[in-house]
């Protein structure tokens, strides 16, 4: 079980990052110069609607594998640790004070 979380954790870590870079390689819809004008030209090697399709793939597999990947982490974890912990656990409760008397 131990082998399994850190194998999980190195390909959550390798997809995030693939994420951020597929995302970044991304161009907005008509970023480049002929866009402002209204041209349908662009400067990709495949076209401007074959690479925006590869890009928008790889950016939903790895948005999927990511939040996949996510949910096993939280699972994994959970019971590794043995049921689910409360972040107030260990937290003392406040003491109970009367209201303030009027000095009327």
């Amino acid at each position: 079980m131990n082998i399994l979380f850190y194998f999980i954790i190195v390909v959550h870590v390798i997809v995030s990052l693939f994420l951020i870079g597929v995302v970044l390689l991304q161009q907005g819809r008509s970023a480049d110069l002929a866009g402002a004008f209204g041209g349908q030209g662009s400067q990709t090697a495949f076209g401007p609607r074959a690479a925006a399709n590869v890009l928008t793939r790889l950016t939903t597999w790895s948005a999927v594998i990511f939040m996949v990947t996510s949910i096993s982490l939280t699972v994994l974890y959970v019971r590794s640790t043995g049921g689910s912990h409360s972040v107030l656990e260990n937290s003392k409760s406040a003491p109970v004070s009367a209201p303030a008397k009027s000095g009327k």
